[in-house]
């Protein structure tokens, strides 16, 4: 098994090392691979440098050193066989920017961002032959500057976007359930990333806006109701796009986060971000683009109109650029 790991050892970039990006680094790093965490948030990396990176990981405190970097100081030197892009989906282009000397002809890079749509960006520095989206369940919070809290578990769906390319995606996937990932080759991507949208679309928002985590929504009158309306309107818009959603089955994926025995007491990222670390929020990229995109197709979809503009206004009440 020792030999097996080391020939398939590679060196990992995680473009974007918050709580997920921790997680994924930590048990690649686990898993024998060369890692190399990179982040915009000066504070988290020096933290990470002076002191490794502390998980509180399934109840077992952890500390491990894992070389980082500020997105800045990316110099040509650094190598990659893989790029997994976990940034906040508006801090998307400027980390491609920052770290284009990394991204060399055949570097890998695998985006498992929250939303919609980040593919067009990506296309810009990276040839589509080497481009693989999916989404992932892992949950992950951030307690501080280089302090992460992970439990549960978790799993990734991946898929390729280069044509002729699907032997390759199988075996990205096979070399990240090598560390514990859990990760499967898809053949209907964008069905899945429309699936966990729909997890994001309801969580974040509401759990942000109510202050609330995933439990405790499930708690109240309203939100079966509020749940199933806006999946119905990403399905709407998603239709239009020839991605079909099973209506039912979706709604009951994203209320099965209510269970407080699996992931119910964890409170989503767009919470943390906003009401714990006065951050900016991707609600543009989840909510807000079925807005967009309803707008574009002529489909109606008031909730997530409201939800985009709550958010907005929950920022401007925080005072958060």
């Amino acid at each position: 098994m020792k030999g097996k790991r080391e020939e398939s050892t590679m060196k990992i970039a995680i473009a974007g090392a918050g709580a997920m990006g921790s997680r994924f680094g930590l048990m690649l790093h686990q898993g024998g691979n060369e890692v190399l965490l990179i982040d915009g948030w000066a504070e988290h990396v020096q933290q990470i440098k002076e002191h490794g990176l502390q998980a509180d990981y399934n109840g077992e405190k952890v500390v491990v050193q894992l070389p980082i970097v500020l997105q800045s100081e990316v110099v040509k030197e650094d190598q990659a066989d893989l790029i997994i892009l976990f940034t906040k989906a508006m801090q998307l282009e400027k980390m491609l920017m920052d770290i284009r000397s990394l991204i060399k002809e055949d570097t890998e890079v695998l985006c498992l961002l929250n939303g919609i749509g980040h593919e067009d960006i990506i296309e810009k520095f990276v040839p589509m032959k080497n481009i693989y989206i999916g989404n992932t369940m892992w949950t992950a919070g951030l307690e501080g500057p280089g302090q992460v809290k992970l439990f549960g578990n978790g799993s990734i769906e991946l898929q390729n976007l280069g044509a002729n390319k699907e032997e390759a995606a199988k075996e990205l996937a096979k070399k990240l359930s090598e560390s514990g990932l859990n990760a499967v080759f898809s053949e209907n991507i964008h069905y899945s990333i429309y699936r966990k949208a729909c997890v994001n679309g309801t969580m974040n928002g509401l759990c942000t806006i109510l202050d609330v985590n995933m439990a405790g929504l499930g708690k109240t009158s309203t939100a079966h109701k509020m749940v199933e309306t806006i999946v119905q309107e990403f399905a709407k818009v998603a239709a239009v796009e020839n991605v079909h959603l099973d209506i039912s089955e979706v709604i009951a994926h994203c209320e099965s986060c209510f269970n407080p025995k699996t992931i119910g007491q964890h409170y989503p990222s767009m919470y943390q971000d906003l009401i714990k670390n006065h951050r900016l929020t991707e609600i543009d990229y989840i909510n807000g683009a079925i807005s967009r995109k309803g707008k574009k197709y002529g489909i109606a979809t008031p909730y997530c109109d409201f939800l985009t503009e709550l958010i907005h206004a929950k920022e401007d009440c925080l005072n958060v650029k």
